[in-house]
């Protein structure tokens, strides 16, 4: 669901109670309301607190809380709006779209900054294609082919150090083919004799690209793997 369409849904619910909470302090308008008094209320500030948290995981770090109030008011206790519902609906998709470039802009540029600084420094090696391998472990065994089947042990992160997935940290190796992985995987694996441990540093380009994967990569990350080749297993 798009982050619009998330808090369409969030902001009518809230809308929804506050109708509601509206009618009932008519009825008792000398009433200061606790927040926590009634499950009403309860639900209420639930739903303040789920939409805050909502909307700062997208990056916007402030709301003018009156602005939001007074829309909440006026669209809800009979008053004409500033701004269409459709005006409304244009302002957010440009404004969070605008917060994702920006996000998009900053992965690409931490990424290439990060490999840009990162070839320069001792035992990195940069191959053609921008992928970068640092050799931990150098072993002597056979090196697999794009059609092999293997046995690794990997710990994967975001430049920053976020680790996004571990074998090592589950205790348990991955068996793979060598062209059933990310671009990066695929060349570094034929150049590793069984027994080694590169770490990686892959372009975006060379892993999730534009896509990126869930929460954790987001588009345009350049990763860091730390990759065991086990075993060839066919």
């Amino acid at each position: 669901m798009s982050l619009l369409k998330k808090s369409v849904l969030l902001i009518t619910c809230v809308c929804f109670v506050m109708s509601a909470d509206a009618q009932r302090k008519k009825s008792n308008k000398t009433k200061e309301v606790n927040v926590m008094e009634t499950e009403l209320d309860t639900v209420s500030y639930s739903l303040g607190v789920s939409i805050s948290a909502n909307i700062k995981a997208q990056g916007m770090d402030s709301i003018s809380v009156d602005a939001f109030a007074k829309a909440l008011k006026d669209s809800y206790e009979g008053d004409s709006t500033t701004i269409s519902v459709d005006e409304a609906n244009k302002h957010l998709q440009d404004y969070f779209g605008g917060l994702q470039a920006k996000k998009v802009s900053e992965a690409k540029k931490g990424g290439i900054d990060f490999l840009a600084a990162n070839a320069k420094k001792e035992g990195i090696t940069t191959l053609a294609s921008g992928l970068q391998y640092e050799v931990l472990v150098e072993g002597n065994g056979a090196k697999p082919s794009a059609t092999s089947k293997v046995t690794t042990h990997y710990h994967g992160t975001t430049i920053d150090g976020k680790v996004f997935d571990s074998s090592v940290e589950r205790g348990q190796p991955a068996q793979f083919g060598v062209n059933q992985v990310i671009a990066g995987w695929t060349e570094a694996l034929q150049l590793m004799a069984t027994g080694s441990k590169w770490r990686l540093f892959i372009p975006s380009d060379l892993a999730y690209g534009e896509r990126g994967a869930g929460a954790d990569i987001p588009p345009h990350a350049a990763l860091v793997f730390e990759v065991e080749l086990i075993s060839i297993d066919q």
